[in-house]
């Protein structure tokens, strides 16, 4: 994925949207992807996993991959 703006961070945006975490496992980033996941579940019971939602949306389409420059 090319970063930022990139198709494949849209999609990975669109599946954050629908269950936590998913856009990051798309991206590869398996460890964020569990804990986004997992902070949800716990907060939904609280009905804060709003919070956790959004933030794995934004997470999955803003992020960049490194770069070896």
């Amino acid at each position: 994925m090319a970063g930022q703006g990139s198709t494949g961070n849209v999609i990975a945006a669109l599946a954050s949207f629908f269950v936590p975490g998913l856009g990051q496992l798309i991206q590869g980033r398996l460890f964020k992807a569990a804990i986004m996941f997992g902070l949800a579940v716990v907060l939904w019971f609280f009905l804060l996993g709003w919070l956790i939602h959004l933030w794995s949306i934004l997470d999955a389409a803003l992020w960049k991959p490194k770069t070896n420059d």
